[in-house]
């Protein structure tokens, strides 16, 4: 039945987003549904749910950057839905701040910046819940993509699935040699749902954005800058932070440039560059090969 109501999908998306969307479930049919450089704090099973994300103004020569730092050391950093919650009011609350002139997100935990969607988390989901779930991720990414400041996404560690589409939303990437990073989701028998399959293109090419996706291959800091998926590669350090130290340096020379110009260059390449069907396609391309993929289970 999915396969089926796949193509009568895709066609309605001249029909704009919400239509499209509707569609797509309604021809699905909820049957298929029901079937389907700061110190570092100690890590463990025990962290408060509040210190997931940490958001750090810095003061006197760094004052306007805005370090996030996700801290999820026992689930490597996914994205579940308290994180999601803390990565939304803190993007809400950074959006509208004039005094913050550039962003940067990080992680906190050695080895790893986001290893994508909790999976464990969504296993213990009904599976009303998963599309809901998999919208707030797209929504948050979506967010931080339109943050009117430049962005920067220092990755010291893995980033796969979601998480790379995380990095991806940000305006510039920049990554430890050591570090992994893949959209790894048609292992999964789905595609990558959080905006992989828009924005991997733009930054890579289509050709070879459409062979990385296909094979779910995962790549080096080295690999990633040679397609130019990220803009520095850097060797890793003792302290496991060379990307977020690069990044670092790359926010204070954006500081001495003239704030409202920054925004309205960001909001001029990114208005240039943008095609929203192409979301809208992504979202029902997910929700094809979700229920497909709950309807064979």
């Amino acid at each position: 039945m999915a396969a089926a109501a796949a193509p009568g999908a895709l066609g309605a998306l001249s029909a704009g987003r919400v239509r499209l969307v509707a569609a797509c479930c309604a021809r699905l049919g909820s049957a298929a549904w029901a079937r389907g450089t700061a110190p570092r704090r100690g890590y463990s099973s025990e962290v408060k749910t509040e210190d997931e994300l940490r958001v750090r103004h810095l003061e006197e020569e760094n004052r306007g950057i805005v370090v996030l730092g996700i801290n999820r050391a026992y689930g490597k950093n996914s994205l579940s839905k308290n994180l999601l919650k803390m990565l939304s009011k803190a993007v809400d609350a950074l959006k509208s701040d004039k005094k913050v002139r550039t962003i940067i997100i990080r992680s906190e935990v050695p080895g790893i910046f986001c290893a994508g969607a909790d999976l464990k988390e969504r296993a213990k989901m009904h599976s009303s819940e998963v599309g809901p779930f998999v919208s707030k991720i797209r929504a948050v990414i979506n967010d931080i993509a339109n943050l009117p400041v430049p962005t920067i996404a220092a990755i010291d560690g893995l980033a796969l699935g979601g998480g790379l589409e995380l990095a991806l939303a940000c305006d510039i990437r920049v990554a430890a040699s050591s570090a992994k990073m893949g959209l790894v989701e048609t292992k999964l028998a789905i595609i990558p749902g959080g905006g992989g399959t828009q924005r991997l293109p733009r930054a890579i090419g289509m050709a070879l954005a459409k062979e990385l996706i296909f094979s779910a291959r995962v790549l080096d800091g080295q690999e990633a800058k040679a397609v130019g998926l990220i803009s520095h590669v850097l060797e890793q350090n003792q302290e496991g932070d060379a990307a977020y130290r690069k990044a670092l340096d790359l926010a204070r020379e954006f500081l001495p440039q003239g704030p409202v110009a920054m925004r309205v260059a960001k909001l001029a390449i990114n208005q240039g560059m943008e095609v929203s069907t192409g979301f809208a396609c992504t979202e029902c391309c997910f929700i094809i090969t979700s229920i497909r993929l709950i309807s064979v289970v």
